[in-house]
């Protein structure tokens, strides 16, 4: 997927349409956990899609719930959901940053008269 030590590191091109598409999948992911958020909102707490999607960015977000929970059920929910937001948001992070930071360790480590 990525080149290695002994390659040339890619065209500023080709670097920018990888970051490009490393975004789309973080953002996509991200969509993909927000409708997940929702579903269980309005499912298992009755909230109405608006606070639903409130809630499940606030929480996706970092900040936490606006409507605390009333059921078991989604009390249950929000904690499981928190967590997850939290792993969602070190993989969002990681996938944006892995085209630079392997760019950078790529331009360190080049072999430079092996091209």
């Amino acid at each position: 997927m990525y080149e290695k030590k002994h390659e040339l590191p890619l065209p500023r091109r080709l670097f920018l349409r990888r970051v490009l598409l490393h975004g789309l999948v973080a953002a996509g992911l991200l969509l993909a956990s927000l409708g997940i958020g929702m579903a269980g909102y309005e499912t298992l707490e009755h909230l109405p899609w608006r606070d639903a999607f409130l809630n499940s960015a606030m929480l996706l977000g970092g900040m936490g719930p606006v409507d605390p929970p009333r059921t078991d059920a989604g009390k249950v929910f929000a904690g499981l959901y928190a967590l997850y937001a939290g792993l969602v948001f070190l993989l969002g992070v990681g996938l944006v940053l892995t085209p630079v930071f392997h760019r950078l360790l790529h331009k360190f480590h080049w072999d430079h008269e092996g091209a």
